[in-house]
């Protein structure tokens, strides 16, 4: 994982921390489509900002538990099962903040994943720039 560097100054501070929360709401744009395409439109923006940065610290906080806490027992396998048990962590709070199924929370994910791809697509023929690179392929 990469290093993260924070700036110095408090003006570039100020700027870091607006332009995390401008990603949060654009990356919170298409959980919010594929909310209402999943949910026959009964999804809100808030809820899709909700999902996105609660699946985000959950996944996160699931994920280097797990792995540090079996990472002694089970050794380098303990990766993969903190990474399975941390995306089925991020579905049940995508499952909790839409009020669905976890067959429905799936389907906002990548229904998701999908408008996020498009948009890429779009921005970066529109206008030369990208979202950061998390695709999983």
């Amino acid at each position: 994982m990469p290093a993260i560097h924070f700036p110095a100054d408090p003006l570039g501070v100020l700027v870091y921390v607006v332009g995390l929360l401008v990603l949060w709401v654009v990356v919170s744009i298409p959980v919010y489509f594929a909310g209402k395409m999943v949910k026959g439109g009964q999804a809100h923006f808030g809820e899709a900002m909700t999902a996105t940065l609660g699946g985000v610290v959950v996944y996160y906080i699931v994920y280097f538990v797990v792995a540090i806490a079996l990472g002694a027992v089970v050794g380098p396998s303990a990766g993969v099962i903190a990474l399975l048990l941390g995306f089925l962590a991020w579905l049940a709070v995508f499952r909790g903040t839409f009020h669905t199924s976890w067959l429905g929370a799936l389907g906002i994910v990548v229904m998701a994943w999908i408008i996020l791809m498009v948009l890429d697509f779009l921005l970066v023929a529109l206008f030369g720039v990208t979202f950061p690179s998390f695709y999983p392929f």
